[in-house]
């Protein structure tokens, strides 16, 4: 079958790999009608992970069961599903207690594993034809009648709307607050679509490019230009002192606009932005190692935190990959009653044959790549 296959930093190219077969009788092989390019792709495809060279990207993935274990007891061939980027088992003590993104018995030397990424597990990508899926009755969410002709809105349940809205929950957001989004990526721009559907009452998006900007005005929210002075004060001024809750959406690669590398500076702007007693949610990745990082300490994974004045301002941050099973169901229940419609953001769709290019126009940030789609 064909996949996109990792070659080494800013190298990738769909060539043919071994079929994707059930290796356990819990297994079920998808047929990939729809995955998604992420920003986390582009840690592994810029080189900054261990990503093992040879193996297949892609960890947001949609398609249709063509072939169930023996073991498989719910879900039936011809179902349309969608996949969260997880891979968990469903009865480890993690994922009965809803961190399914930390599941105990993936092959990962760490709690947790994914589809086509570094360090969380051997599993292929979905960046193909097909993919085999462990624990298919626990990790599939059959998708509804309306599932085809919404495909790019329940795509994204993948990953970046249940992610967006898991910011939301870390930072505890309730109706009638202020909310500072700093990222304006998918999955920032998720955040601040979230905010919105839990009655926030004002949403400010931080971001420097014109087209993500855009998106966020789109997505109901306060654009805010980094670039255009000091955006810190932009906030305090828009939010009488500073906005409520925060979501941290860039991660440890936040540069400032004439690009230079700046791991902590997202993190401390939250801190000088959200009000004293507020919460931060940070899915945005940070990594314990980063041999590409600009300084010794945050090549090690650390941060010059501005810990004492997060202290005297008795705030409080939740951290960590999303579990996208305690989201995907409900999220997919408002794009089904027409609540949601998350595929605002897709800029591009694109066969699978066309993906190398893609990589390089998304890691390019060029002007329109905003979320790109392809379709195996």
């Amino acid at each position: 079958m064909k996949a996109l296959v990792y070659q080494g930093p800013r190298t990738v190219e769909v060539a043919d790999v071994p079929d994707a077969r059930i290796e356990r009788p819990t297994d079920v092989i998808v047929k990939i009608t729809s995955t998604n390019i992420c920003g986390s792709d582009l840690h592994m495809y810029e080189g900054r992970t261990t990503m093992e060279t040879g193996r297949t990207l892609g960890h947001e993935n949609l398609g249709i069961v063509i072939e169930t274990g023996s073991g498989v007891d719910r879900v039936k061939v011809g179902d349309r599903v969608c996949l969260p980027f997880n891979v968990a088992c469903g009865f480890c003590a993690n994922c009965e207690r809803g961190f399914t993104g930390f599941c105990l018995s993936v092959d990962s030397d760490t709690p947790g594993g994914a589809y086509g990424f570094a360090a969380m597990g051997t599993y292929a990508g979905g960046q193909a034809e097909n993919l085999r899926v462990p624990w298919a009755d626990f990790n599939c969410l059959v998708l509804p009648e309306d599932a085809a002709e919404k495909e790019n809105d329940y795509v994204m349940l993948a990953d970046i709307f249940p992610t967006g809205y898991h910011a939301t929950e870390l930072a505890d957001v309730s109706p009638g607050e202020s909310v500072v989004v700093y990222g304006g990526g998918p999955v920032g721009l998720m955040a601040a679509y979230s905010a919105h559907l839990r009655g926030a009452s004002q949403v400010l998006l931080v971001d420097r490019r014109p087209d993500r900007l855009r998106l966020a005005e789109q997505a109901g929210a306060v654009a805010v230009d980094d670039s255009a002075g000091d955006h810190v004060e932009q906030i305090l001024d828009l939010t009488d002192g500073g906005a409520d809750k925060g979501c941290e959406c860039v991660g440890y690669q936040a540069h400032d606009p004439q690009g230079n590398e700046k791991p902590e500076a997202t993190m401390n702007d939250l801190v000088a932005s959200v009000k004293a007693t507020g919460a931060i949610g940070v899915v945005g990745v940070f990594l314990p190692q980063d041999d590409g990082a600009p300084s010794e300490l945050t090549q090690k994974g650390k941060l010059p935190f501005d810990f004492g004045q997060f202290w005297f301002k008795g705030q409080r941050i939740g951290t960590g990959q999303a579990n996208v099973k305690a989201y995907n169901r409900r999220l997919g229940r408002l794009i089904q009653h027409g609540r949601a419609k998350p595929s605002f953001i897709v800029s591009h769709e694109l066969p699978l044959n066309e993906a190398a290019d893609a990589y390089r126009h998304f890691d390019d940030r060029d002007t329109g790549w905003t979320k790109v789609v392809l379709k195996p």
